[in-house]
């Protein structure tokens, strides 16, 4: 297993080539969302394989990014997960990259290419926006947050239909066994600390202030997609976020929830091609009876 060690803590990652050739390509990397791990990422990796070399890696504290054992000083805000990227790209020796981020994923990504936008080409930012503070169910969020963290078990996997159970408010299509399942084992396989930590840090008033401010602040040019019955960060809340800025695209994926790279795979993958090939024609090309962008705000 290649783990690489980033401030302490020894962090998992792979590289997803197309066997056809050894020719070095362009650098994606790829930023997975809370309680998961890059595995989810494989599929939409493999399929752009042919045009990048793909890098995946855990985020501290997930997958198989394990913490170690002793204390650290490492805090867990989202500008530190930022850090651990440079210092993963540097110790690779990685110059610019082009992002590909999910979820939490995503505002990781977007404190990065504000703090190092020279090190990245174009980025795709999926199911993330801009929330509105509301103290009060902040505060709920957070309890059950702590609850759901806190009693995790590995015998819920061995329970029938857990993973359908569980990834249900996060689809509205079905997706792959093997990609419920994986996400699941990630879920309670996650650091305790880290996992109440990204949420503390994540759904915060400290992110709803900052987060508006650093969509606004992206110099490169950045696709945002959100699935349109998405329940864990609706689609209304990216559509906002891209209209801070006129470097951000948006696209909106038709009956799909918190994971379109999986629920659609197919739209979701022409829909990052097309981006990544000629972003300033994105809105010409796609097959609208596939794709609902919104033109009002939701």
């Amino acid at each position: 297993m290649p783990l690489i060690n980033v401030r302490g803590v020894n962090h998992y990652y792979e590289w997803i080539r197309s066997s056809a050739d050894n020719q070095q390509k362009p650098v994606m990397v790829f930023v997975h969302g809370w309680g998961g791990s890059a595995r989810y990422w494989h599929s939409t990796a493999i399929a752009l394989s042919e045009e990048y070399d793909c890098l995946l890696y855990d985020l501290r504290g997930f997958g198989r990014s394990s913490l170690p054992t002793e204390k650290t000083n490492l805090s867990y805000d989202l500008e530190e997960y930022a850090e651990d990227l440079i210092i993963l790209l540097n110790t690779l020796e990685i110059d610019r990259v082009y992002l590909h981020a999910h979820s939490m994923g995503s505002s990781i990504a977007t404190l990065f290419i504000n703090r190092y936008s020279d090190r990245v080409h174009q980025a795709v930012l999926a199911c993330n926006g801009i929330f509105e503070y509301d103290k009060r169910a902040f505060a709920a969020f957070h309890k059950f947050g702590s609850y759901v963290v806190k009693f995790r078990y590995n015998w819920f996997l061995q329970v029938p239909f857990a993973d359908r159970m569980f990834m249900a408010r996060f689809l509205s299509r079905p997706i792959q066994k093997s990609d419920r399942f994986a996400f699941l084992e990630d879920f309670l396989l996650a650091n305790y600390e880290a996992a109440l930590g990204t949420i503390y840090t994540s759904v915060s008033k400290q992110a709803v202030d900052i987060m508006p401010k650093e969509f606004a602040q992206i110099k490169i040019h950045t696709l945002m997609v959100s699935g349109e019955k998405d329940q864990i960060i609706p689609a209304k809340m990216g559509k906002q976020a891209s209209q801070l800025n006129p470097q951000l695209e948006y696209q909106e994926i038709l009956n799909t929830g918190h994971f379109p790279m999986l629920e659609a795979e197919e739209t979701y993958l022409e829909i990052v091609k097309s981006f990544l090939a000629e972003p300033s024609k994105l809105n010409n090309t796609q097959n609208r009876n596939l794709i609902n962008v919104k033109q009002e705000i939701l």
